[in-house]
């Protein structure tokens, strides 16, 4: 078995290809299981799929113990590097965003995510934000995890200057631009990370953009230079909605097409009895 650390380590490697690393997103012991039969090398939670099981709206609703509690089980059942999903929070200082990365740490997972929302339309100042980033990066280097942290940006999402907001932001070890389905955008994004920056300041980073049903296929999105992918919520939103399919297909008609589909019983036994 790999140790966290070298779980770490592959995941940064992971990030630099050959080809795009693609993240799906699980919330429970039991999704993150058949993902990682699926053949993934790394599973991202999902926040709003962690909250959704639990009984909660998305939005912070949930404590970061309960978040905690459902990411070291994932880490512990799944078997492939685990990568934290966090919702930023109102957070006054970097002391928070470095306890939160003390909790991940310590949960086993190799990877987090800090988002710059602040709810109401609402950006985190980009120093505030540094300086969460940097608190977070010092704690896990205290602990002996280079823990990877995709720095999430609302920008394309919040602000009214989207793409010149987003570079801006985008200084960090990895970004995050959910919303936006076109590859003109990511393709301007990526360019103009790598013109704009100053002499020295090497590589902007990987960059990361969360896809969704209508977003450009995986092969334009690695031809237009991004290097990671995730599916946020989509996931679990997907399963939910095979579930209510099932249900109304069984109260109505009396058939049973919806399940046709399922994992075996035998199958999902083996598979949890895995670990």
């Amino acid at each position: 078995m790999a140790t966290q650390r070298e779980k770490a380590a592959r995941l940064r490697q992971l990030h630099d290809g050959p080809r795009l690393l693609v993240l799906p997103n699980a919330w429970d012991v039991a999704s993150a299981k058949v993902i990682a039969a699926a053949g993934a090398h790394a599973i991202a939670t999902s926040s709003a799929g962690v909250a959704f099981a639990l009984g909660f709206p998305d939005g912070q609703r949930i404590s970061r113990t309960e978040m905690l509690g459902m990411v070291r089980a994932n880490r512990g059942r799944g078997g492939a590097p685990c990568v934290r999903r966090r919702r930023g929070g109102v957070w006054p200082h970097g002391g928070r965003a470095g306890q939160t990365a003390r909790g991940v740490v310590d949960a086993g997972a190799v990877g987090m995510n800090l988002e710059d929302s602040l709810g109401a339309g609402e950006l985190v100042p980009i120093e505030l934000q540094v300086d969460r980033i940097q608190a977070a990066r010092a704690v896990a280097a205290a602990a002996g995890v280079p823990l990877v942290i995709n720095a999430r940006t609302d920008a394309f999402r919040r602000s009214r200057t989207r793409g010149r907001c987003a570079h801006r932001r985008g200084g960090t070890p990895r970004k995050r631009l959910p919303g936006r389905r076109g590859g003109l955008c990511v393709r301007a994004l990526r360019q103009r990370s790598r013109g704009d920056r100053p002499p020295g300041a090497g590589d902007p980073g990987p960059l990361n953009v969360l896809a969704k049903p209508g977003s450009p296929p995986f092969a334009e999105l690695e031809r237009l230079g991004v290097r990671r992918v995730s599916v946020g919520s989509a996931i679990a939103l997907a399963a939910y909605g095979r579930a209510r399919r099932s249900a109304v297909e069984l109260l109505g008609s009396g058939t049973y097409e919806a399940l046709e589909d399922a994992i075996p019983y035998a199958e999902m036994q083996q598979l949890l009895g895995q670990g």
